[in-house]
């Protein structure tokens, strides 16, 4: 099984490992913040039926803009950063992205 973005801890590392083998090394933080910014996107896609607003980090918090480059929304972690949100429940994470991606998007 080939995993893209990871849903959860276990994933995380199952990730890490085909990372290694194709020759690339990317730390459990990193992958993390990368699915946390892909499952955000992801969740604002399906809302919008396309790719009309983007999702990116600005330090620790995700901000999403228009096709215009308006910004739309900053979406900030409940604690101390989304990377400890993730490894503490990744469900609530998730479940919280899908909020603020639905927010965001002004349920179009």
């Amino acid at each position: 099984m080939f995993i893209q973005i990871p849903m959860d801890m276990d994933e995380v590392q199952m990730r890490q490992l085909q990372l290694k083998q194709h020759g690339e090394v990317a730390s459990e933080d990193e992958i993390i913040r990368q699915a946390v910014l892909d499952i955000c996107q992801n969740f604002l896609d399906q809302i919008e039926d396309g790719h009309y607003d983007s999702v990116a980090w600005q330090g620790e918090t995700l901000t999403v803009t228009d096709i215009n480059g308006d910004q739309m929304a900053v979406i900030k972690p409940q604690g101390s950063s989304f990377v400890a949100d993730f490894r503490q429940n990744a469900d609530v994470t998730l479940q919280r992205l899908e909020k603020a991606a639905i927010q965001a998007s002004g349920a179009r």
